[in-house]
């Protein structure tokens, strides 16, 4: 197999190897466990709007850009135009482009992308929690429901753990969701509730 790849990929895979040796030499300072934890979150993180993104084309300068993503959730390259990033990891956003250079522009396109700068991504929680009010979502990690009321101070004494409140602007439309914080607390291999921007959680009180 690896005979019948091309000088491109060989040296694409050279530069894979570099940057794990990097990384490597990052965990022996910094720390095995905090560096490959970072890694892993900038790989899973999901691009949104106004995230400043770097393209690079492996030997394609001209290529080269830095694009922020926008409110439509696109960023524009030249050459191909629109490309949808929004939702997408930065290996994902990395195949679209890809896909679209390949057809009729390059032959074998190697991409990359990584993000410069995240957009401030804020959610709010509201009612029975020590200190209710807007937050941000740390960059490169995942916010559950536990975690944003744990962000808001936890419950107040009079809270109702039961009966969570989640609002959610979707398409157009807003939704909303009913949780058990008490079910969700003991659950340990359930699917935990994510965050996502512009969220709003209200913990009401409860009824004796």
């Amino acid at each position: 197999m690896e005979a019948m790849k091309t000088t491109e990929e060989r040296l694409w895979d050279n530069v894979r190897q570099a940057t794990l040796r990097v990384l490597v030499i990052l965990a022996g300072v910094a720390g095995v466990e905090s560096v490959w934890a970072n890694a892993a979150a900038a790989v899973n993180y999901r691009l949104t709007a106004d995230d400043l993104v770097e393209i690079k084309v492996f030997q394609e300068p001209d290529l080269d850009a830095r694009a922020r993503v926008s409110g439509e959730g696109t960023i524009n390259m030249a050459l191909i135009g629109a490309v949808a990033v929004k939702g997408k990891t930065v290996e994902e956003a990395a195949t679209a482009i890809t896909a679209k250079l390949r057809d009729g522009y390059l032959v074998n396109p190697q991409v990359t992308v990584n993000v410069v700068s995240f957009s401030k991504r804020m959610f709010t929680v509201l009612g029975e929690v020590q200190t209710p009010g807007r937050f941000e979502i740390p960059d490169n990690r995942e916010i559950t429901l536990l975690d944003a009321i744990g962000m808001a101070g936890s419950y107040t004494g009079i809270a109702n753990r039961k009966k969570i409140i989640l609002k959610r602007r979707s398409g157009g439309q807003e939704i909303i969701r009913e949780f058990n914080g008490k079910e969700l607390a003991r659950s340990s291999g359930g699917e935990a509730v994510i965050i996502q921007p512009g969220d709003v959680v209200t913990v009401p009180e409860s009824i004796f």
